[in-house]
């Protein structure tokens, strides 16, 4: 998980950042909220690694 992206791998999130900032189909569209679409924050310059189970 990283910001509201929830993926496998780092590509996948690095692809939903992408879809998100082009205000992909993909998530579909927010009503009733006011402001504008919210940005995602930058992604950081280091390969996202995946959270290992501690069991």
């Amino acid at each position: 998980m990283w910001w509201n992206f929830i993926a496998r791998t780092d590509a996948e999130i690095r692809q939903a950042r992408e879809d998100w900032a082009a205000a992909s189909d993909r998530f579909g569209a927010v009503t009733g909220y006011p402001g504008d679409r919210l940005p995602a924050p930058e992604l950081p310059t280091v390969p996202l690694k995946p959270r290992r189970n501690p069991n």
